[in-house]
């Protein structure tokens, strides 16, 4: 059994649900129900697996069972840095608190 991170949601465009695979993100399946498009993916998901087993292919981790440190660096503008500094401030909290408060809220 995978511990791979599914996700599915309704296509209008195929009038169908659509299942996909973070881990495997070429693969997708539809059908008419979610359980059905997610079923029918994790078995193409295990097929795949077991191919790439036998071909001594390395097979992706599941983002569940990765270890995250938590920290993660990223540019930005200076005009958006200065705001986010001054907006920290404003609040008396750290930058890094003011914005980890944000990403939580999306």
């Amino acid at each position: 059994m995978n511990h791979y991170t599914y996700r599915v949601f309704w296509s209008d465009e195929d009038q169908e649900f659509v299942a996909l695979c973070a881990e495997f993100p070429s693969l997708s399946w539809l059908a008419d129900t979610p359980a059905d498009a997610v079923s029918a993916l994790q078995n193409l998901v295990d097929e795949i697996i077991a191919d790439m087993h036998s071909n001594n292919e390395p097979i992706p981790q599941s983002l569940s069972e990765r270890q995250y440190s938590g920290k993660f660096n990223i540019r930005i503008s200076p005009a958006l840095h200065r705001a986010l500094a001054i907006e920290a401030a404003e609040n008396q909290i750290s930058m890094n608190r003011l914005i980890s408060n944000n990403l939580s809220m999306v």
